[in-house]
């Protein structure tokens, strides 16, 4: 079960929604082996597309190495789908290389609706887990 404060989940949807078109995408990082998501990290998606993500190379050394530094992990990994459901593509359960991580999608394909769903990828196996949002203590 992924458990997220709400001002994170807040802070995920409003980023897919201000990208949409394109597919957003980045982080939160957590205490290492904690499992718990607490500082997010914004990245940019250097593909711009609306159908793919990638993040940019020197940007995504540089957050490595500060995690490292600061006794992190990524411990969520979000991106958003502009036009299909919030649910893996074959790219990204090929990309997929944190077993540790909860994979976070979030659809902006309705204007209205928040679809925001977690799952664990590992060896290209993928399972959907339960989000429980929760008030920052």
């Amino acid at each position: 079960m992924l458990r997220i404060d709400r001002s994170i989940y807040q802070k995920i949807v409003a980023h897919a929604r201000r990208d949409h078109p394109d597919e957003a995408c980045g982080v939160v990082a957590g205490p290492e082996g904690s499992d718990r998501p607490e500082r997010f990290i914004e990245m940019v998606n250097a593909e711009r597309s609306p159908t793919f993500y990638r993040f940019d190379s020197i940007e995504q050394l540089k957050v490595w190495r500060e995690m490292d530094d600061r006794d992190e992990a990524p411990v969520v990994i979000y991106h958003s789908h502009s036009a299909t459901e919030a649910y893996p593509s074959r790219t990204d359960i090929s990309l997929a290389s944190e077993p540790g991580a909860h994979y976070v999608l979030v659809s902006t394909r309705e204007p209205e609706t928040v679809e925001f769903r977690s799952y664990r990828i590992v060896d290209g196996e993928v399972t959907e887990e339960p989000v429980e949002i929760v008030e920052p203590a």
